[in-house]
């Protein structure tokens, strides 16, 4: 469909009609001189110029018209499209603190650091999270949005799948990658607002969490909190001496569960990927909340009249050029 975003300009049309009738025309009165076969040169000027004359008015005529035409801004509208979408806004906060490198992960027997396989399983769940804005926060001393809420998922995996341990400071800081989250999250539909935190370790740096809970709660943000680390690590000192310690003694479980229960959320421990899948499994059972988008796409036209125009007064100049030569 055909639409103009201007249409009010159209009223210029006829403005130089009105100009060429309210204002008189210039007229050059050089000295003459009075010659017996003056009526013989004016017939035959009469008879050379008036076509020359007629088209030059058609090409500044569909000049004017063409340019009225391309500043009245036409629009093609195509047929809408519907976009279905959950309406979610679903933010994930991944520590890639240095503990993040432990390996005490395993996939198919073999052992893995943390954040593989967090990548792994977090990688699988934001490509099936079709119709919901994602977004991607790492921290560890520091907090970065790596990803806004988006629709493009694609970008957000390859921004988690980039994440390297230690790269944000060897601390962590959960109070600051949770306010960073409620800065994003606090503008959206209330239903909506969701904020998976993933970490193996506890706040030793920057604000509290407590403080960053209390502003989710006034902001009705719900918080999932998830623990990551396994139960046993395998360890060989350099005397040869071998133990088995517990990898997460440093996992804050009673601060996520706190950050998770105030929020309305739920706090998940993942000793092993196939847990980590179960959590996001339910994570991935959220409601959503309904919403639907009619677009309609649309493509401006006003380059062409305007080529148009300009077409004719490059033929306008050519021919007022040709004249002037004869």
């Amino acid at each position: 469909m055909l639409d103009w975003q201007w249409p009010w300009l159209i009223v210029l049309l006829p403005l130089p009609l009105l100009l060429r009738r309210l204002l008189p025309a210039w007229q050059n009165q050089p000295a003459a001189i009075k010659v017996p076969f003056y009526t013989s040169l004016q017939a035959a000027n009469h008879s050379q110029r008036p076509p020359i004359l007629a088209l030059d008015t058609v090409i500044l005529s569909l000049l004017w018209i063409f340019l009225i035409a391309a500043a009245c801004r036409p629009i093609w509208y195509g047929a809408p499209i519907d976009i279905a979408t959950s309406g979610r806004d679903l933010m994930m906060a991944v520590d890639i603190s240095d503990s993040m490198k432990i390996e005490d992960m395993q996939i198919e027997n073999d052992y893995v650091t943390r954040i593989e396989a967090v990548k792994k399983v977090a990688s699988e769940f934001v490509s099936a999270r079709a119709g919901d804005r994602m977004g991607l926060i790492l921290f560890g001393q520091r907090s970065y949005l790596m990803s806004p809420l988006t629709f493009d998922r694609n970008s957000v995996v390859v921004q988690l799948q980039e994440a390297l341990p230690g790269f944000a400071g060897s601390s962590t800081a959960i109070g600051d990658a949770m306010g960073m989250a409620i800065t994003l999250l606090r503008d959206r539909p209330s239903e909506s607002r969701v904020l998976v935190l993933m970490t193996d370790g506890s706040n030793t740096y920057g604000s509290e969490p407590a403080d960053a809970t209390r502003v989710a709660v006034e902001a009705d943000i719900r918080i999932h909190t998830i623990g990551v680390g396994g139960t046993r690590l395998h360890t060989v000192f350099a005397d040869g001496r071998q133990m088995e310690i517990d990898p997460t003694r440093d996992l804050d479980e009673d601060a996520l569960q706190t950050i998770a229960a105030s929020t309305g959320g739920r706090y998940f421990r993942a000793r092993d990927p196939l847990e980590m899948a179960s959590i996001y499994q339910y994570i991935n059972e959220l409601e959503p909340v309904p919403e639907e988008k009619l677009l309609r796409p649309q493509r401006s036209l006003f380059h062409w009249p305007l080529a148009i125009a300009l077409s004719c007064a490059l033929l306008l100049l050519w021919r007022v050029k040709g004249v002037s030569h004869d």
